[in-house]
């Protein structure tokens, strides 16, 4: 199973597992924030490749009020939906076609590593910002990933996930030229673009309302490959990101909300943490030893990320 995005990490890697020899099955979670030119380069990388494409399409009413919530709680996991809807989507594909192994597109090389404490959330989170800041009672589309459902993927499907790309000599500039010139790929315009949901956090959810720029993992990533001078990316991190003209009209649009609410919710001074909503991170603490024998199932990311206390000061 491979999660793909339209984007260039996980189009790049569907290329490869073909070179290899695989069987990949494509799978795709959207969540109806989709650039078009994702779309389009879901279309013609399966197509080119001759791999068969399972897509999950979440009811949009379902994502707005899901997105309204996340907005609403002041918090700053905006996107954390996708997240974990794509998280799940990949599982339940491959327990259905009884597949243990999923491939991600992930690159340290590319695209760095966030600090532990940057960003948390698991299902418990996204249910708790939902169940006290949206307007819909039930979700019927929506693939959350209970605890339940987490262990069940663990110690009965005995999922793996793998991610290639760390092994790799990998140059996110040459992955694009050869998508382009051997599928007709085309470039979204910057890393986490090609969905709307994610360029809005990006590029204005986290900056204006935080004060956080994930730009520095790019960037830092891109100096330590020795593909940027260390000065020219501290220039570009010097500037603020430009969004998208149309970005936060359509956020507004999408999400019902008036200028007034958006401005108040966007620059207001509620800001709050997933230490304000129910998780499972108390859960996963305690049971680190047994997470940390499942070490070849759950990635070494998830054991430090969610199995140690995160210090209030991050």
């Amino acid at each position: 199973i491979i999660g793909v995005s339209g984007g260039t990490d996980s189009s790049y890697l569907l290329m490869k597992s073909i070179e290899w020899g695989l069987r990949p099955l494509a799978v795709h979670y959207d969540n109806t924030w989709n650039a078009s030119v994702a779309t389009e380069n879901i279309r013609k990388v399966t197509q080119a490749l001759d791999v068969d494409l399972k897509t999950h399409v979440v009811d949009n009413r379902e994502s707005d009020d899901m997105f309204r919530a996340f907005f609403r709680a002041g918090v700053p996991e905006f996107d954390a939906p996708t997240d974990i809807g794509f998280a799940q989507t990949l599982r339940v594909a491959a327990a259905q076609a009884g597949v243990r192994y999923v491939l991600e597109g992930h690159s340290f090389k590319a695209e760095g590593l966030a600090p532990i404490g940057n960003y948390y959330f698991d299902g418990g989170y996204v249910r708790d910002v939902h169940r006290r800041h949206g307007d819909l009672k039930r979700l019927k589309t929506f693939p959350n990933m209970s605890f339940a459902s987490f262990m069940k993927w663990l110690l009965v499907y005995r999922q793996k996930f793998i991610r290639p790309l760390w092994y790799l000599d990998y140059s996110k500039q040459e992955a694009q030229e050869i998508l382009s010139e051997q599928t007709g790929w085309t470039y979204y315009g910057g890393h986490h673009l090609e969905n709307r949901a994610s360029s809005f956090l990006h590029q204005i959810w986290g900056p204006q309302k935080f004060g956080i720029d994930q730009r520095h993992l790019s960037l830092g990533a891109q100096v330590r490959a020795g593909l940027l001078p260390r000065e020219e990316a501290l220039e570009i991190y010097s500037t603020p990101p430009e969004p998208d003209a149309e970005l936060a009209g359509y956020v507004k649009k999408r999400l019902g909300l008036t200028e007034a609410e958006y401005d108040e919710l966007l620059y207001g001074d509620s800001r709050r943490t997933f230490r304000d909503y129910r998780t499972y991170k108390k859960r996963f603490e305690r049971l680190r030893p047994m997470f940390y024998v499942l070490a070849n199932l759950v990635p070494m990311s998830f054991y430090l990320k969610y199995c140690f206390p995160i210090p209030e000061s991050r």
